[in-house]
């Protein structure tokens, strides 16, 4: 079940958050996403708890996928693609008119899940990521106009 995050949710957000970055987001950046009306927050549940998570910041008619997630123990269950479609439905319902995100060039996984979701590549951002030294691969999608 994809649904609203809530703090309830922070402490198993923050365990999946710490497995699966390199350069985590603290449990501040969570507090202060959930407490902004911009940040668009989600969470997947399964009968074993908090399987992921995606948060969305809207900026006027475009939004970035600042974050998504899913526990390595939850993958390949299409959980991120059900988090990024809600996801996009819910900016969308803000008048969300496009939608950005970087990922690291070497995440074929997350491409081909973006790529499947209408994201195409938009260039580099050259060492964006540390913890490896990683560029990033831009990606966009834009609405129909």
């Amino acid at each position: 079940m994809i649904r609203k995050m809530e703090e309830a949710d922070l402490a198993a957000v923050l365990a999946i958050e710490n497995r699966c970055f390199s350069v985590p987001w603290s449990e501040h950046i969570f507090r202060e996403t959930l407490d902004a009306k911009a940040y668009i927050c989600l969470t997947a549940e399964t009968a074993g708890g908090i399987a992921g998570y995606a948060v969305l910041l809207c900026i006027g008619p475009e939004a970035d996928v600042a974050n998504i997630a899913v526990h390595p123990d939850c993958r390949n269950r299409h959980i991120g693609r059900e988090l990024l479609e809600e996801l996009l439905a819910a900016g969308m319902r803000r008048g969300i008119a496009a939608f950005t995100l970087e990922v690291r060039a070497g995440n074929a996984a997350a491409i081909h899940l973006y790529e499947k979701a209408g994201f195409v590549s938009a260039g580099i951002r050259p060492g964006y990521y540390e913890k490896p030294a990683e560029d990033a691969l831009i990606m966009w999608k834009k609405q129909a106009e």
